[in-house]
């Protein structure tokens, strides 16, 4: 009875280790810490785990001489490189920019033209006073919003951050409100690059993921420059990350 009971003793123990993080017991096949939340597969990780075991200097120098993980499909896998780093171009605010000088140029009529003169208005000479005055006003409150707006809008876009790397990708957006969240990239299940006429001419490009992520279930990059490359890396490092966790995506 008590070998049965080292036995199973042996195999739990065989089952679980210690997170070098945080040092709490989890499964040994586990990617990520359900405590710390720290990634199990970095190098830095692994460095810390080769610290606890007692390394010597011949076999650190050994393990620095190799890579830790030998590239998958042709991706170069470093822990923490970032592959890809870019924002959307102003290119996504095209149409935006068409509707807005459609306003500045009602705006530019209303301080501009005098309106008040037209004939078939048939104004007196008081109310077309009036008018005049009110007029100047409207054109240029209405002018100042929609550079305001826009303005607000351009901002907005070149706060918006994208990095790639081979687990994740990581993306930050706000202006006062600064936010940041990340997409494993074991989760990415599809992944499309849609170009049109126009964006060929000047390089940009969309690239749209569909992945398992509760949280974004589809994420856009939405006109980004060098979207090929883009679209290629993610690519290669979704068929990496799916082999590194055996992950089966199912139809």
């Amino acid at each position: 009875m008590f070998s049965d009971i080292w036995d199973m003793q042996l195999t739990t123990s065989s089952q679980t280790r210690q997170c070098p993080f945080c040092a709490e017991m989890i499964l040994a096949a586990a990617v990520k810490c359900r405590y710390c939340g720290e990634f199990l597969n970095t190098e830095r990780a692994k460095s810390l785990v080769r610290g606890n075991d007692g390394l010597d200097a011949d076999n650190q120098e050994t393990a620095q001489s190799k890579p830790a993980n030998p590239p998958a499909y042709g991706l170069q896998r470093q822990a923490g490189e970032v592959l890809f780093s870019g924002q959307p171009t102003l290119w996504v605010m095209a149409g935006a920019f068409a509707k807005g000088g459609a306003v500045l140029a009602a705006a530019a009529l209303l301080v501009f033209w005098h309106i008040e003169r037209i004939a078939l208005l048939k104004l007196s000479a008081e109310h077309a006073a009036i008018f005049g005055r009110y007029r100047l006003l409207l054109g240029l409150i209405l002018g100042l919003m929609v550079i305001m707006v826009l303005f607000y809008k351009a901002l907005q876009l070149r706060m918006t951050h994208y990095e790639v790397s081979a687990d994740r990708i990581e993306f930050g957006e706000g202006i006062f409100d600064r936010k940041m969240d990340n997409l494993d990239m074991f989760r990415v299940v599809d992944i499309k690059l849609r170009r049109s006429f126009f964006d060929c001419l000047v390089g940009v490009g969309t690239v749209m993921l569909t992945t398992t992520d509760k949280s974004h279930p589809e994420f856009v990059f939405e006109k980004v420059s060098n979207s090929r490359e883009l679209y290629d890396i993610i690519k290669k490092a979704s068929l990496s990350a799916d082999r590194r966790t055996n992950v089966i995506h199912m139809e």
